[in-house]
């Protein structure tokens, strides 16, 4: 099975930016989408942003849109979030999932992210905001 794991977490002040990494011990293409799940303490898991691995198209959530970018290294089978303007609501634990639901995309993958099992998750990265 493959593994992920993150790394890029920390603390920073609200305005910040962070880049999130997540390196797959597999292919990244074996995918069909791989996405930034987070979790907040008393909050329910929101999927964060999203790429398709068949053409990179990609999703955001609207709580990060204009602030969040989802990427991917092929070559190098890792998959980043870049995050700027951080606020103190998005601290949280993020944790990098993959689905390989075959027909999921990055639309479908973060959109149930709240409810689905997606079989391959890291082991998560803390990102504190501090105001």
């Amino acid at each position: 099975q493959v593994q992920l794991v993150e790394s890029g977490g920390g603390l920073v002040q609200a305005g910040g930016s962070l880049r999130l990494s997540c390196a797959a011990s597999g292919f990244i293409l074996d995918f069909a989408a791989i996405g930034w799940i987070r979790q907040a303490p008393g909050k329910e898991r929101e999927g964060v942003s999203c790429i398709s691995m068949s053409d990179g198209s990609t999703y955001e959530a609207d709580s990060v849109k204009g602030r969040f970018i989802i990427s991917r290294d092929i070559a190098k089978n890792t998959v980043y979030l870049q995050m700027n303007s951080l606020k103190p609501e998005d601290t949280a634990v993020y944790y990098c999932a993959a689905d390989r639901l075959y027909y999921s995309t990055a639309h479908t993958m973060c959109v149930t992210a709240d409810r689905r099992d997606f079989g391959s998750w890291g082991q998560g990265t803390q990102v504190t905001v501090s105001s």
